[in-house]
């Protein structure tokens, strides 16, 4: 990979991680217990799950290659019981029919952009550091975002800002990126900042951070077809996991959030009709929330962790239909997975639930 091992590039603090492991220990609890880290990164979280659950294996994936190099170096102690590999989350299912594993029990979403891919300049995602515009989380395919911002027609460029980063002001943002390519290609992160900055009117560059950084978030989407992926991985996974198995998601922004939502929000409802009086097979929730909505950070966490302040956890566990969980469902089938009285039909939204 031509990095070096000794000197890690990025700094990785895991996000919410005391929160991560409580939800996640009850699930690897078990003989031959698979805990799948669908993001591995530096591999903080793997790390604390290997330790904290002595008689699991790991699966982590990620598309970063540098990432993987820099997590095979820090989890090298648990060599023989970790599969790392180079993939896309939503490519689960193959990997574990090559590994020869049916379902996983613990698993591990940590979405958006990684620690190490922000720190260094040269990978092109940080709006205030100046680099060649990639953003690729795997540099050896795709196009980048400089493609993305030379190449696509005006139109396009308006839609993925106004979508992918919900940017008011898109329509005055590519207008200066036109005129601006029509001189000379865009080519550097720095020079794609100040267009933006100089583009959004001055009372709203006033509040919000850096007024770059939705044009940024939207670009690096759509390089990476981050949110294709997620809908992509969601269902497959929840199809993969063990009864009583739980799956963790962390999103950093509403787009995410609100897939993740929507996904274990079907799984945890009754898709039989309403006014039965039991509960047809096969019609059950087939999950558990284990979140009352999304969970944000503590104060604590966000003055430890910067970065964890826009973070948004949901849980879900899969109810095991032959067990216990199963057996306590068919017994007051007028329960909804959440614990509410009655079904919910489906697509109504429960009094005081939001994101």
């Amino acid at each position: 990979m031509g990095v070096d091992m000794g000197e890690l590039r990025g700094t990785h603090v895991p996000v919410l991680l005391e929160r991560c492991l409580e939800l996640l220990t009850p699930a690897l609890d078990r003989p031959g217990a698979v805990h799948v880290d669908f993001t591995l990164g530096l591999g903080g979280h793997a790390e604390a799950v290997l330790e904290r659950n002595p008689g699991i294996t790991l699966v982590g994936l990620d598309r970063d290659p540098e990432a993987l190099a820099h997590a095979r170096h820090r989890l090298q102690r648990f060599e023989g019981r970790m599969h790392l590999v180079h993939a896309v989350f939503d490519e689960l299912p193959e990997v574990l029919a090559e590994l020869g594993l049916a379902q996983f029990h613990g698993g591990l979403m940590d979405l958006g952009v990684s620690s190490l891919q922000l720190d260094e300049a040269d990978r092109g995602f940080a709006y205030s550091k100046d680099a060649p515009l990639d953003m690729r989380m795997n540099q050896s395919a795709g196009v980048t975002a400089e493609d993305v911002v030379n190449g696509y027609e005006p139109g396009e460029l308006v839609r993925i800002l106004r979508v992918y980063g919900e940017e008011k002001f898109a329509t005055r943002v590519v207008s200066a990126i036109v005129r601006e390519r029509a001189k000379a290609r865009i080519v550097s992160s720095a020079k794609l900042a100040d267009l933006v900055r100089d583009a959004i009117p001055a009372a709203a560059r006033r509040t919000g951070g850096n007024p770059a950084k939705r044009t940024f978030q939207a670009l690096r989407i759509e390089v990476n077809a981050e949110l294709a992926a997620l809908e992509s991985a969601l269902p497959s996974a929840l199809d993969l996991l063990a009864p009583t198995g739980r799956l963790v998601v962390m999103s950093y922004h509403s787009l995410e959030d609100r897939i993740v939502k929507r996904a274990l929000a079907e799984r945890a409802r009754s898709t039989g009709p309403i006014d039965l009086p039991v509960e047809l097979p096969g019609t059950g929730p087939s999950l558990r929330l284990l979140t009352r909505g999304s969970e944000p950070p503590t104060e604590q966490e966000v003055a430890d962790n910067p970065r964890a302040a826009s973070v948004k956890l949901r849980a879900a566990e899969r109810i095991d239909v032959h067990g216990q969980a199963g057996q306590a469902e068919r017994e007051r089938p007028r329960l909804s997975a959440q614990g509410g009285r009655g079904r919910t039909r489906p697509g109504a939204r429960k009094k005081g639930e939001g994101h």
